[in-house]
């Protein structure tokens, strides 16, 4: 088990969330979004963004109706490509719902942290084949920043105008939640005042879907879009690729109390672990997951007990959702049964490395809030996974403290706590 050590409470700054921009397949905006998941709308359907007729997997979680003339300039658009146009969308967002704006005061402590799973993978595929069908002539100037994944928060560093420390995350689907606990410590520390942070994706398109296809990693209930995603479920066959950005606001607890901000929680608790078992599949007993939720309860000084509702990474995989319920057994013991555990992919689909900013987002709502998030699709629990997952309908309830978890491929493991603010 990883740990490391904090300082003590006397020297180090509590860190809250004040901002919230959000784009994903179940809303273009953070109420809307968060009005469609409360109310359990499901953001799948059939691709549209290229001919999937052919592939055994023709279903995705997409973003609709994506407009950006109001975030990006018109001229600068071409240059990004789509998962860096989403995180300039959801930073600019999240920045205006703070209510901070950034100067020639404090710039230099603001900084941005975007983590990205993939990548520019839409630009690689249609510069590739500029390059076969037209030549290397026909590659564009601004391939290369298209498509690397810093640039999600290099553009974004450049629109506001924050000049702290600034990088990409990069550690497959737990890329988002990783790019905010590492916000956490700056902010924390005192390194930076405010970090702008979260995640982006966007790979829907051929490569992607055909190569996690052949991994058999896909649902392919194409004649159901909105049933695909259905974790912890008996009948769940993989999960649904879907892309969108999701960025928080971070600042110490203080700044935000002194300058009126709204605070949605606090963010108490950050653990990660490495399964250094596979590269696919998840240790036995999801030992990795369980290693992360630990720590990150230690970090939070927090009991198990203390814990109401986890926010699960609940892929829709065979293997995943039940190795997920046997750690948070292992961790929570007799306490598990009395949890509530939701998997808000059920409705969003796996956004891969923005899924954990997505998730952290519904965390800290679901404690400003005082509601947990349904698990839809539950119809026939499977098993193995026999915990209370909020089946089908959001539940009002007392939230103190939340966790999220995030896992991705290379068993790269990262646990956030949420908590009410006190």
């Amino acid at each position: 088990m990883m740990n490391y050590t904090r300082s003590t409470p006397s020297t180090e700054r509590r860190v809250v969330v004040t901002g919230i921009g959000l784009v994903c397949p179940t809303g273009n905006t953070t109420r809307e979004s968060w009005k469609n998941i409360l109310e359990g709308v499901s953001g799948i359907d059939r691709i549209t963004q290229f001919d999937a007729s052919t592939y055994d997997c023709q279903i995705a979680g997409e973003v609709k109706n994506f407009q950006t003339e109001n975030y990006i300039e018109k001229k600068e658009v071409k240059k990004m490509d789509r998962f860096i146009q989403l995180t300039m969308v959801a930073g600019q967002d999240a920045l205006k719902d703070s209510g901070f704006e950034i100067n020639d005061l404090n710039r230099k402590k603001v900084g941005c942290f975007i983590g990205v799973g993939i990548g520019g993978l839409p630009a690689i595929e249609a510069q590739h084949s500029n390059l076969l069908e037209k030549g290397h002539g026909r590659v564009s100037p601004f391939y290369i920043p298209m498509v690397i994944a810093n640039m999600a928060a290099g553009y974004l560093s450049m629109r506001v105008g924050a000049q702290g420390p600034s990088y990409c995350i990069t550690s497959a689907c737990s890329s988002g939640a990783h790019a905010i606990g590492e916000a956490v410590r700056y902010v924390r520390s005192g390194f930076a005042d405010m970090m702008i942070a979260g995640g982006a994706e966007s790979a829907v398109v051929p490569t992607a879907i055909a190569g996690f296809e052949n991994m058999k990693a896909l649902s392919t209930r194409n004649d159901e879009p909105k049933k695909a995603s259905r974790p912890f479920d008996q009948d769940r066959d993989g999960f649904v690729l879907s892309e969108g950005s999701a960025v928080l606001i971070l600042e110490s607890y203080e700044a935000a109390v002194k300058r009126g901000a709204r605070i949605y929680a606090e963010i108490t608790g950050y653990g990660l672990s490495s399964d250094a078992y596979h590269i696919t599949s998840p240790a036995p007993e999801h030992r990795g997951a369980q290693d992360s939720m630990r720590a990150a309860l230690t970090d939070a000084r927090l009991n198990p007990e203390d814990i109401q509702y986890v926010n699960a990474h609940g892929t829709s995989t065979p293997v995943g959702d039940g190795l997920e319920t046997l750690a948070i057994k292992h961790v929570f013991k007799d306490h598990a049964k009395k949890i509530m555990v939701s998997s808000t992919k059920s409705m969003t689909g796996h956004l891969l490395g923005a899924a954990g900013a997505l998730e952290s987002a519904f965390c800290a709502l679901a404690v400003h809030d005082q509601v947990a998030p349904p698990t839809i699709n539950l119809e026939n629990p499977s098993p193995d996974c026999d915990l209370d997952y909020v089946p089908k309908t959001a539940r009002n309830t007392k939230i103190n403290h939340v966790i999220n978890n995030s896992f991705g491929f290379g068993g790269t493991n990262a646990s956030v706590v949420f908590s009410k603010v006190t």
